[in-house]
């Protein structure tokens, strides 16, 4: 460079644009991994309430007695049918029974793809469903 010469603009910029592109990368990565983890957990809430929903109403038609006209439900076979249908399916869940209805939580963990990247290997998402028994 000549003396008394001033340094181009382009001489002060050198590596400025590395940070920005690493940090934009990083923001794409999180975004990306928002969206298709995200979708995961929402499909696992899906599934886990289908599953909940299921054995809610398996368990609703184990009835004690239909003859005196009322329906009530038969406590132990309702809570053993729902707790049969979890475990055919491989999931944990509570089972709640009372003489009008069944309520069933189900729990499960969904593993997470991109977000590992952040420190997040799953998320565990659970859901309730009830059923009761109806006439008609």
């Amino acid at each position: 460079m000549l003396r008394g010469a001033r340094p181009s603009p382009a001489h002060f910029d050198k590596g400025s644009i590395s940070a920005f592109v690493v940090v934009m990368t990083l923001v794409v990565i999180v975004c990306a991994g928002l969206a298709v983890d995200g979708a995961r957990i929402i499909g696992g809430k899906v599934s886990a309430a289908d599953h909940a929903e299921n054995a809610a109403r398996i368990a609703a038609q184990e009835l004690a007695s239909v003859h005196s006209g009322e329906l009530a439900l038969d406590p132990v076979r309702a809570r053993a049918a729902a707790d049969s249908y979890l475990a055919a399916h491989g999931l944990d869940g509570v089972v709640s029974v009372t003489a009008e209805k069944v309520s069933v939580t189900v729990s499960q963990a969904v593993s997470l793809t991109l977000l590992t990247l952040v420190g997040m290997s799953s998320k565990v998402v659970s859901a309730t469903r009830s059923s009761a028994p109806v006439s008609q």
